[in-house]
């Protein structure tokens, strides 16, 4: 079965880290282009950061430009977001998931709230 499980959130104080993991099934998480995207209560689904099928290249979300780093470990199928110096409005659930037109059914992400 084809899917993609997010695991790593928690809750964090400001000024935080924590990392992400998008683990692959059914698939080879190499061969698609991938992004991690966040969706904050009340707000719309966003793109924070992608990687391109190769791995060469990453690109960022202004709001998480310096502070999220996005990596792949292709022995564990696995891909990560480093997510450095949290604040408050990075509170929201974190899913990853293939780029268009290879976009997945949504996992069940995983929640990260930043919060004193």
């Amino acid at each position: 079965q084809v899917h993609l499980v997010e695991s790593g959130g928690g809750l964090v104080q400001p000024g935080g880290s924590l990392r992400l993991s998008c683990t692959a099934s059914g698939f080879t998480l190499r061969n698609f282009p991938m992004s991690w995207y966040r969706q904050a209560p009340g707000k719309e689904r966003e793109v924070v950061a992608a990687m391109t099928w190769i791995g060469d290249r990453s690109y960022y979300a202004d709001s998480v430009k310096g502070r999220f780093a996005v990596s792949r470990d292709d022995v564990k199928n696995t891909m990560y977001l480093q997510m450095n110096n949290l604040d408050t409005e990075d509170t929201a659930v974190y899913y990853c998931n293939r780029r268009e037109p290879y976009v997945l059914s949504w996992g069940q992400g995983t929640q990260v709230t930043v919060s004193s």
